[in-house]
């Protein structure tokens, strides 16, 4: 199977098996858009027909195109066949061991952004509870002792506002360091941050102990201000920017990223990305708010077209910086054509419920930090363990294969069936999907490596 498209000038074939991404010309690309479904002998009429004012295409040039595209089918970079769905439930099968929880070390915020997911930090619940390092040390434990042979594992500090929890985070972070010794792993944490306590002595602290900071803000002053106040209404872009800017110097632009979410009151969302770069950042994430339609700043679907235009904007943008030396990394727009994720990974995604749990501050396991409050996915806690392993087995059968709307989709193996929350949430079904998430993503991808054929040249 492939996907063609043409985008600021370039004709592309993604050939979606085997992930070889083709820049060729527009006759080139008429063929391979024919090759399978007609016979040689119509193709080459057609194409002479179409193309018989142009001095560059004659029959000598479709043959010897014929001849490349047999070569590349030969090498399997060309209309490859699918050797993955058959192993795709082994593939889950094999993996037994958890690599990363999600510490929920606050439920509670100082801000009161408007599309929070958690209920303003708090995930539907009256309970504004700070995890105790008891509970946080039993859940590393937890980590360790379901981890198998595997030595790199992570941790993710969230809330709430973790910060608003800072000395059990730093204890968390010592007590981890002692158990890598004795147990032969190696922790990573990562922290994410609304920025307004943030101070010197975090920063010294994390740039010595986390892998990686995740810093929130969602572009220019107005913008964020009208969806991130604090709980009287004021805003807090003017606290927050100059702490992040100064947190991404003394990190040297990386293991970081500024992370933001546009909403339908700013469908202009490339100019608050571009305003982030102009601001110093390098490392920048912006993403679409999932919301229900019934929310005043959930995307719709009308939105969509001026979305997809946003991207096109900035994805040209972004090649005029990079050739200027002023480029910088837009996640949703970074992809890896050479290596990227491993067999299982574009199968099956995150790992949530199966190699990645969420942990609240009282001690409870969820499948992922966007499940937190929903019961019927409750899987165990610190104490006892995993309680409720047909949840974790209802997500191990979870890949693009069970995705019915994943199966004649090019994008799949790039977003491994996109989130299951968002699925579950739209559709009351992990294994459903959220049709705006996906239309945006086919859109990401087709962006991502049209930067990457500009890039080339």
């Amino acid at each position: 199977m492939i996907h063609a498209f043409k985008m600021n000038g370039y004709n592309i074939i993604l050939d979606q098996n085997s992930g070889c991404v083709h820049s060729v010309d527009e006759a080139t690309y008429d063929i391979i858009n024919m090759y399978e479904t007609t016979p040689k002998e119509e193709i080459k009429k057609a194409i002479l027909e179409k193309y018989k004012d142009d001095d560059e295409v004659c029959e000598e040039d479709i043959d010897l195109c014929f001849q490349d595209i047999e070569s590349l089918i030969a090498d399997g970079r060309l209309f490859a066949k699918d050797t993955f769905e058959d192993t795709a439930l082994e593939f889950k099968k094999r993996q037994g061991v958890i690599k990363a929880i999600c510490l929920h070390v606050a439920h509670g915020c100082n801000l009161n952004c408007e599309y929070c997911f958690a209920g303003k930090g708090e995930y539907g619940g009256a309970d504004k509870g700070l995890m105790s390092f008891e509970v946080g040390k039993r859940a590393l434990d937890f980590l360790i002792e379901n981890s198998g042979t595997r030595r790199n594992l992570e941790v993710d500090f969230f809330g709430g506002e973790p910060l608003m929890n800072w000395q059990v985070v730093k204890d968390l972070v010592a007590y981890g360091r002692e158990q890598e010794k004795i147990h032969n792993k190696k922790f990573r944490f990562t922290l994410t941050t609304n920025g307004v306590l943030l101070n010197d002595e975090v920063m010294e602290f994390c740039n010595k102990e986390m892998g990686n900071v995740v810093l929130s803000v969602d572009g220019r002053k107005e913008v964020h201000d009208y969806m991130r106040p604090f709980r009287k209404g004021a805003g807090s872009y003017d606290l927050i920017i100059p702490k992040f800017q100064k947190f991404a110097e003394s990190r040297n632009q990386d293991k970081y990223y500024v992370r933001g979410t546009f909403t339908h009151h700013n469908l202009d969302f490339s100019n608050d990305v571009l305003h982030l770069a102009d601001l110093g950042f390098k490392q920048i994430s912006v993403e679409p708010v999932v919301a229900a339609e019934t929310e005043e700043y959930a995307i719709r679907e009308e939105d969509i077209p001026q979305i997809k235009e946003e991207y096109d904007k900035l994805a040209k943008e972004m090649i005029a910086r990079e050739k200027a030396g002023e480029g910088f990394n837009f996640f949703h727009f970074m992809i890896d054509l050479t290596g990227g994720p491993c067999v299982y990974k574009r199968l099956s995604g995150c790992g949530s419920g199966t190699e990645y749990l969420a942990v609240t501050p009282w001690g409870d396991f969820y499948p992922c930090h966007q499940f937190v409050g929903e019961e019927q996915f409750l899987m165990g806690n610190v104490d006892e363990g995993i309680t409720h392993p047909e949840v974790r087995e209802q997500f191990g059968k979870c890949n693009v294969y069970t995705k019915e709307a994943c199966k004649d989709c090019f994008a799949r193996f790039y977003c491994s069936g996109g989130c299951a929350a968002n699925a579950y949430h739209f559709q009351k079904d992990i294994n459903g999907n959220y049709g705006i998430g996906c239309e945006l993503q086919r859109k990401r991808v087709e962006c991502a490596i049209m930067i990457k054929a500009a890039l080339a040249e």
